[in-house]
């Protein structure tokens, strides 16, 4: 079974991360001709926006158009990012949409705090572990399509509970500009039309592997057999429909009105354990953001899990203990303990990650002291060959969409929504215009795993929003999507910010690593990992020379041009002073960060 999930692992395209290209016979643009140069900052980046009104960044240009339209109606930044994330889920399938999962941070400045929205789902209440391993009749993991994998839908339930703290609109505006667009069309972005080919190709040669239901996706995305390209106009009316609906009717017109029972029929017609009742009982849930401090005053803010967010302040409460910036940014010596830190994170995420409802977390996990207890694990000179999680007392590569909206009164919004891998399970209820996400996939099934399958449980997850405190004051919201890249990602925008002194565009278009392997949260507790040492993925831009020293110290270091596994990034900061809005968006994404 093993050998067979391997198998399948390899046909994953969109979860399998791409090499570079081999040389062609005709040189390409860069090849021919380097970049042009700038006459501020480095040359390899673009300005900041700057505005002071109101400002957006999301991983589409209309996206970002769309949120600024909602702040200058009158609505705020939860109004405007509830409406960006609506357009994003017609925009960009490949990243999100209201068939997946939601989770957010919001910076309130009338209390001057900070909530926490965790709106992901959970597993059917009547499905039992043993009833899950006989239908996966020997398989080892859970699926990445079909019905198996897929939990609530919670993306919807936590737009509705984030609207009713904060919105000034109502849903039905907020949701107004994506009917539009689904029932007109819009057209489709280049990155969005490359990675809605590789979906198509995934879900393909997956098909040829775990036969599931995919000819309604195929009607809503692939009508001609193909995937539509950049600059083609698309429409998806019944997702039209479907939002209209939710706005005019509410939260229960998706969770216990007609709308479910289509969800619920359907799912239960593929060999789904979920009911009616299950969709109705679903809650989001107002969760504490904890913070770690760097240095300088600055402190990273993250969600506590079911997702993987504290990873990052894990890591960040390793590297405070040596100053990177004694080393250039591109140097062995800067990357080594980053990657080694990102290492040590990891495999305590592998061995207490769960949902806290089923498994509390070890708080002792966050502390300073264990930082620096991890940190003397780090060997200066060489790569350790495994590293194990600590004792306290008592990963897949997903596809996510990243957005953050600040209005000019100081309401700050970090906003993440992702459907998990590729577009999601590949299973799309009739009539509706969106994918159910396939989260499910991340429990373990070793019933002694704290994040092993349960009845009414959510599974580890990813996608993590963040914050940036600055001397005690709101500064700056974060995102940077894509699975197990998003810890390990926050804390390099945040030692670029930091410890080299770039601006937020230069920190999100410098070049990154992705450190992909060790022991998963899907594994079982005991036995060996399959990749202790992992690999380390770096980009173009990390000097030869660094790459050649990091195999030297024992590093597995691969290179990879295409920047599709290192993320997309999003960022706003605040002048706690004069309320000035600094943004910047992902050259590898699509997106646009604008104001006014």
């Amino acid at each position: 079974m093993r050998a067979l999930m391997a198998g399948i692992a390899a046909l994953a395209l969109t979860a399998t991360p791409a090499t570079a290209q081999e040389p062609s016979a005709t040189p390409t643009v860069e090849e021919q001709i380097g970049g042009g140069g700038r006459p501020v900052g480095a040359s390899w980046a673009r300005s900041p926006v700057i505005a002071e009104n109101g400002m957006a960044a999301t991983a589409h240009p209309l996206a970002t158009q769309v949120a600024l339209d909602i702040l200058k109606a009158g609505g705020n930044a939860v109004d405007a990012a509830i409406a960006a994330n609506a357009a994003l889920g017609l925009m960009e399938p490949t990243g999100n949409g209201i068939g997946g999962d939601l989770y957010a941070i919001i910076y309130d400045p009338e209390t001057d705090k900070l909530h926490g929205i965790n709106g992901s789902g959970r597993s059917p209440k009547g499905q039992t572990l043993e009833q899950l391993l006989e239908k996966l009749d020997g398989a080892d993991a859970l699926p990445p399509v079909g019905p198996l994998p897929v939990t609530i839908p919670g993306t919807v339930d936590a737009w509705f509970a984030m609207h009713a703290k904060f919105g000034k609109l109502s849903m039905a505006e907020n949701l107004a500009p994506t009917v539009r667009y689904a029932r007109d069309g819009h057209p489709i972005a280049p990155v969005i039309g490359m990675y809605l080919d590789r979906a198509l190709r995934a879900y393909t040669a997956r098909r040829e592997v775990y036969p599931f239901e995919f000819d309604n996706a195929i009607k809503v995305w692939f009508a001609d057999g193909d995937a539509p390209n950049a600059g083609e106009i698309f429409r998806n009316p019944d997702l039209a429909d479907t939002l209209e609906t939710i706005g005019r009717e509410g939260r229960d017109a998706f969770y216990d009105g007609a709308l479910t029972q289509v969800m619920v029929d359907y799912l239960q017609a593929q060999g789904s354990a979920f009911t009616r009742d299950d969709f109705a009982n679903h809650t989001s849930d107002w969760v504490e953001p904890a913070c770690a401090e760097y240095k300088n005053g600055y402190e990273l803010c993250e969600l506590p899990p079911n997702g993987q967010g504290f990873a990052a302040l894990q890591m960040v409460n390793i590297l405070k203990n040596i100053d990177l910036s004694q080393w250039e940014r591109g140097s062995p010596e800067a990357l080594h303990y980053m990657v080694e830190a990102k290492r040590l994170a990891y495999a305590d995420v592998a061995r207490f990650y769960a949902d806290t409802d089923f498994a509390p977390f070890p708080e002792e996990l966050l502390t300073e002291e264990y930082g620096r207890e991890r940190f003397a694990l780090i060997d200066p000179d060489k790569a350790t060959p495994e590293v194990g999680p600590g004792e306290p007392k008592l990963e897949g590569e997903g596809d996510t969409t990243y957005l953050t909206v600040v209005d000019g009164d100081g309401l700050m919004v970090s906003l993440i929504q992702s459907n998990y891998r590729g577009m999601g399970g590949g299973l799309v209820a009739p009539g509706t215009g969106f994918m159910f996400q396939d989260r499910g996939e991340l429990f373990s099934l070793d019933p002694a795993h704290p994040n092993a399958y349960a009845p009414g449980k959510r599974p580890f997850h990813t996608i993590i929003p963040a914050f940036v405190k600055k001397d005690g004051k709101p500064w700056m919201t974060l995102g940077l999507m894509g699975g197990g890249m998003q810890p390990q990602g926050h804390v390099q925008i945040l030692v670029n910010i930091v410890d080299y002194g770039m601006n937020l565009q230069e920190a999100g278009d410098a070049a990154r690593f992705n450190h992909d392997g060790g022991r998963q949260p899907t594994e079982p507790l005991e036995g060996p990992t399959a990749d202790p040492l992992g690999t380390l993925y770096v980009e173009p831009g990390i000097p030869a020379d660094t790459i050649e020293r990091l195999r030297a110290m024992g590093h597995k270091v691969e290179v990879i041009d295409n920047g599709i596994m290192f993320g997309g990034y999003q960022a706003i900061a605040r002048d706690p002073e004069t309320g000035v809005l600094t943004g910047a968006t992902e050259m590898r994404k699509d997106g646009q960060a604008s104001g006014y």
